[in-house]
């Protein structure tokens, strides 16, 4: 055996074992890129719908009950010790939750946010802004990090049980000139 056949017969071995991992694959239909494409705008535009009800609505019967928290971990202590177990579990998960969206979309509708400490800084950025958003223009509303906290957490949650594959699926990882 030559070493030019020793190496062919290598790399349509390493070929075939990508194809059975799965790892390299093939592009999907654009018809079913553009349709999870528009499904992924669809989520997003009643994401943020749902989420400007939650967060940006005035709330004038709390205005003087609540203050702002740049203390991380403060207002969870608060409703982990303060609170009855239904509000706490209201206000925790409520805030995990509203981000799992965020971080199943955002590998869709943008593929260079793909990635954890992407989505993780992409959310961060967007739920400061929301927060402070709410804390300045809002009334019976203030910004509290802990709510940014559990908002990229839920993210992040979101990224690794969908968002990672669903990028990956409707937008496939390109090889690079070098790796040709």
């Amino acid at each position: 055996m030559t070493w030019s056949y020793a190496r062919r017969r290598g790399a349509a071995s390493e070929e075939g074992a990508m194809e059975a991992t799965g790892r390299q694959r093939r592009p999907a239909h654009p018809a079913v890129r553009a349709l999870a494409m528009l499904a992924a705008f669809a989520g997003t535009v009643l994401f943020s719908v749902v989420l400007a009800r939650l967060t940006l609505e005035p709330s004038a019967a709390s205005a003087d009950l609540v203050h702002a928290n740049a203390r991380p971990g403060h207002s969870i202590r608060a409703y982990l010790d303060g609170t009855s177990t239904i509000e706490a579990v209201r206000q925790l998960g409520g805030n995990l939750l509203l981000g799992v969206p965020f971080g199943v979309l955002l590998p869709v509708l943008l593929p260079p946010a793909r990635g954890l400490l992407r989505v993780a800084a992409v959310t961060v950025a967007l739920m400061t802004l929301v927060e402070l958003t709410q804390g300045a223009l809002v009334t019976g509303r203030v910004f509290d990090i802990d709510d940014v906290i559990l908002n990229t957490a839920g993210a992040l949650i979101g990224y690794l049980l969908i968002g990672l594959r669903l990028g990956r699926a409707v937008h496939p990882r390109r090889r690079h000139w070098w790796q040709r």
